[in-house]
C-alpha cells in the first residue's frame, strides 16, 4: 500500500451524541475503550500518540494525529488506498519515524523511529506482508518470537487450535489463512500491549477472514490489549471493533462508534469514497 500526503486528526470519544456522520476538526482525538466504572480509578490509556505526524520521504502522510486507546479496545481505520493508513502504523511501530509528536504506552514515553524500543514497549505490528520466516516450521517461528518468562508456543494452539496439524509444516507451505493465523500468533506470543494489524484479510477467503476477526476480538478482549486493525473488508471489521474512522485523501471524515458506522452504512460509503467533506 502506498501512501501520499495525508492530514490526520480525529476524534473518536466512547459516549459519542452525534451521528456517525459528524466531521472531525483539526484539534481532533481518537479515543476508545470505556471509561472506568464512577467510583473507581482510572488506569492509564494503553496507547497515547500526541500531535503525530509522518510521512514517507518528502511527503507528509498525517499530522497532528491524537490516539488514545485503552486496554481491550479496537479501533478500526477505514479507507481508500493512499490514505495514510499504513503510514500510520508504521510509525507508532517506529519503522517510520515520527516528524513530531510524542507516543506512550500505559504512560511511559517512547522514543520515536525505534523499532527495538516500541516492541520493548508492547507495540506489536502484524504487518500486511505477514512476515514470517519462510523456511521455518510454525513451532519454529513461534519460538523465535517466544519471550522469557512468556507463553509457550504450545500455549498459541487455544487460540489457533487449527495450527497444530501443521505444527512442523514450513511457513511457505501453510495456505493464506494458515499463515496469517501463524502471523497473529506469533504476534500474541509477544504479548503484546499494543497490537498492530494491517491488511488482515488480503488475499484470503471470507470464511477464514470471518474466523480472524473473531480471533482479533477475542485477543483484546482475553488478552488485554489494544488493537488497532487497518483493514478493507468494512463489516466484518466492524463486528470486531469498538470505534472507527474513515481516513481519505490524508484526513478522517468520518468517525463513530462501530455500531453507529454499521447504522449508517450510505453515510459510510460516502466517506470512503470522498462524498463526505473533512
Amino acid at each position: 500500500m502506498t501512501d501520499t500526503n495525508d492530514k490526520t486528526n480525529v476524534d473518536t470519544g466512547t459516549n459519542l451524541d452525534t451521528n456517525v456522520g459528524t466531521s472531525v476538526g483539526s484539534d481532533a482525538d481518537i479515543e476508545t475503550g470505556r471509561p472506568s466504572p464512577e467510583g473507581q480509578p482510572s488506569t492509564a490509556p494503553r496507547l497515547r500518540a500526541s500531535g503525530l505526524s509522518g510521512g514517507r520521504g518528502s511527503a507528509t502522510a498525517f499530522r497532528d494525529m491524537d490516539l488514545t486507546l485503552h486496554s481491550g479496545s479496537v479501533l478500526t481505520l477505514l479507507g481508500p488506498n493512499g490514505a495514510g493508513k499504513t503510514t500510520t502504523l508504521l510509525t507508532l511501530a517506529g519503522l517510520l519515524p515520527a516528524r513530531g509528536g510524542t507516543i506512550h504506552v500505559d504512560g511511559t514515553a517512547l522514543r520515536c523511529g525505534r523499532p527495538l524500543t516500541a516492541n520493548r514497549a508492547g507495540i506489536v505490528l502484524v504487518p500486511d506482508t505477514r512476515s514470517l520466516f519462510t523456511t521455518l516450521t510454525v513451532d519454529e517461528n513461534l519460538r523465535v518470537a517466544a519471550t522469557r518468562g512468556g507463553p509457550k508456543p504450545k500455549e498459541m494452539l487455544d487460540v489457533f487450535p487449527a495450527l497444530e496439524k501443521r505444527w512442523d509444516v514450513a511457513a511457505a507451505a501453510l495456505s493464506g489463512g494458515e499463515q496469517q493465523m501463524l502471523a497473529l500468533a506469533r504476534a500474541l506470543i509477544q504479548q503484546p500491549k499494543v497490537l498492530l494489524v494491517d491488511e488482515l484479510s488480503m488475499g484470503l477467503a471470507p470464511l477464514i477472514v470471518s474466523d480472524l476477526f473473531k480471533a482479533i476480538r477475542g485477543i483484546a478482549t482475553d488478552h488485554g490489549c489494544a488493537v488497532i486493525l487497518v483493514e478493507q473488508h468494512v463489516n466484518l471489521a466492524l463486528r470486531a471493533a469498538d470505534e472507527a474512522a474513515v481516513l481519505n485523501r490524508g484526513s478522517i471524515v468520518l468517525r463513530g462508534s462501530a455500531a453507529e458506522f454499521t447504522a449508517n452504512p450510505e453515510r459510510l460509503e460516502q466517506a470512503y469514497f470522498g462524498a463526505v467533506d473533512a
